[in-house]
């Protein structure tokens, strides 16, 4: 026995329905919806809005009477055509666990409502193995206006998997089925594991009861939305500048910050509040961010857990795990934003004052591996806010510190050694900073301490 993954199709796969795409392409063949089936437009709205209904569901089992008359080829060259561009709307994460499931031996399965001749195409155009949908019946090349079988949908979409499996000698023990929608549920319940993927409201909640895994195939494993919201798009109205009244804040070059596309953002490490500092600065893009961080970090109470829900990326230090680059690359590679400090930790002592900046090779293996720019975002303030030795910030209105953030444009990279590339990133840093960073001079012993965790002074 081997093991299969069965995905949905609308709103699981794809992050919308593929109705509207096949329509129009069905239309371009001269052929489209038929006046007989009214208020297709608002059952094509809702649904995008809402999810499946059994009123939307019952509109739809109806449009098979709509195709009465088509030819069966004029329909296969719309739906190959529609399927050039929906495999263009497929999320990159999805495409990723394709990928990974495929690789694993797993045998992928469309299972969907919509009819195989319009979906079939988009199914080999994705590699899957097979489909299991609602048959349109058609005699002499043109179709019946009638089904051939179940209309693929709820109780008979669990059924028409388990007949697949019986019949191809696929284990469901072992086998995986990923759905949005909570009609889809008995089709979860028949696997041995359940994926909810941007789930409506009642199957998230069979899913909470369950302990089903919930995704978003438009970001990482993990990463916690509200209403089609991460908790980055719901943190994003506070990270304003007025809201910290004791700060004077100069944030400068975010223009330079692509709005789309795989992006690495490389700040240098000064104070526990560069993490608002960058904040800020993203929150500007109007992107989703995901950061580098110690272990440590995703181990406090309130901050690890929102950091995890957002998406950050746990390094573990000394122990030369690759997960975290390779994590990282895979969010490059989906076209995300990856904000990583160079430096790897706050320097302490004398370091904190050398105006040479020295870093680690992530930044620049990033940039080489995911093909990534990389833009540099120079900090400078944030340790008079928050130094190294205090356990919070230090919000005194009569003491207003400047903090300032630079963002640079891309940083001219040779994408050959790692090391060298680090140069340019950590140079590219120090040009962006003022010009006292660039001098040294001897600290004092109080501005040594301060570098220095609470309690440690070496």
């Amino acid at each position: 026995m081997t093991a299969a993954a069965f995905f949905d199709l609308d709103r699981t796969l794809l992050p919308k329905g593929s109705g509207s795409t096949i329509g129009r392409h069905l239309e371009a063949e001269g052929i489209g919806a038929s006046p007989n089936v009214p208020g297709v437009e608002l059952f094509a709205m809702l649904y995008e809005q809402f999810g499946e209904t059994r009123l939307s569901m019952a509109a739809t089992k109806q449009f098979v009477r709509t195709a009465k008359g088509w030819s069966v080829e004029t329909v296969e060259r719309a739906a190959e055509n529609a399927a050039l561009e929906l495999s263009d709307a497929v999320p990159k994460y999805a495409m990723m666990l394709l990928d990974e499931l495929r690789a694993k031996g797993m045998r992928l399965v469309l299972a969907t409502t919509t009819p195989t001749v319009l979906i079939g195409p988009l199914a080999m155009e994705l590699g899957f193995d097979d489909v299991v949908a609602t048959e349109w019946a058609h005699e002499d090349g043109h179709f019946t206006g009638t089904t051939d079988g179940p209309f693929v949908w709820g109780t008979e979409k669990r059924d028409a998997i388990v007949a697949w499996a019986q019949a191809n000698g696929i284990d469901l023990a072992e086998s995986a089925a990923y759905s949005d929608s909570y009609f889809d549920a008995p089709m979860l319940d028949a696997v041995g594991k359940a994926v909810a993927v941007n789930p409506d409201a009642r199957l998230a909640a069979v899913a909470a009861l369950h302990g089903w895994e919930i995704r978003h195939f438009d970001a990482p494993p993990g990463v916690l939305r509200v209403l089609g919201l991460e908790l980055q798009d719901l943190l994003r109205p506070f990270a304003r500048t007025e809201l910290l009244p004791t700060i004077d804040w100069d944030i400068s070059g975010v223009e330079n910050i692509p709005s789309e596309g795989p992006t690495i953002l490389a700040f240098n490490h000064r104070s526990y509040f560069d993490v608002m500092a960058m904040h800020m600065v993203i929150a500007r893009t109007g992107r989703p961010c995901r950061f580098l961080a110690k272990r440590e970090m995703f181990d406090t109470p309130l901050l690890g857990t929102i950091s995890r829900l957002a998406g950050g990326i746990p390094v573990d230090r000394g122990t030369g795990s690759d997960a975290p680059l390779r994590n990282a690359t895979e969010a490059l590679e989906a076209g995300e934003m990856v904000a990583i400090a160079p430096q790897g930790t706050i320097p302490r002592g004398h370091d904190f004052f050398d105006p040479v900046l020295k870093g680690r090779p992530g930044a620049a293996q990033l940039a080489i591996d995911a093909k990534a720019d990389v833009y540099p975002v120079a900090l400078w303030g944030t340790e008079l806010v928050w130094p190294r030795n205090k356990k919070a910030p230090m919000f005194d209105p009569r003491d207003r510190p400047t903090v300032s953030v630079t963002v640079g444009g891309p940083v001219d990279l040779k994408r050959r050694k790692a090391t060298t590339d680090t140069k340019r990133i950590m140079t590219a840093l120090t040009d962006l900073l003022p010009p006292e960073a660039r001098e040294y001079r001897e600290p004092t012993e109080e501005e040594l301490a301060r570098t220095f965790p609470a309690g440690k002074s070496a």
